[in-house]
């Protein structure tokens, strides 16, 4: 694997959901959850790509793979105690 990850921060939203007869989201509708950290690498020899998404205290999220033929699997983590 290439040993450079690029990371990025994303707020993650929520849209209310209401009559919406256009693609057009209005910044009303839109409520900021919190913020995401999603990091990217690839294996050019073996053609898959990992992102991975991460929460506020850098927990893992997700985990998806993309292969270079489309095909993507995910990985989906719940921290929460049940």
């Amino acid at each position: 694997m290439n040993n450079i990850i690029e990371e990025s921060v994303f707020n993650s939203v929520i849209c209310k959901t209401g009559k919406q007869k256009s693609g057009l989201i209005k910044k009303e509708d839109v409520q900021v959850t919190g913020s995401s950290k999603i990091s990217f690498e690839e294996d050019p020899s073996d053609g898959v790509k990992i992102i991975l998404t991460k929460d506020a205290e850098n927990n893992i999220k997700e985990i998806k793979f993309i292969c270079s033929c489309g095909q993507t699997k995910s990985i989906t983590l719940d921290y929460s105690e049940q």
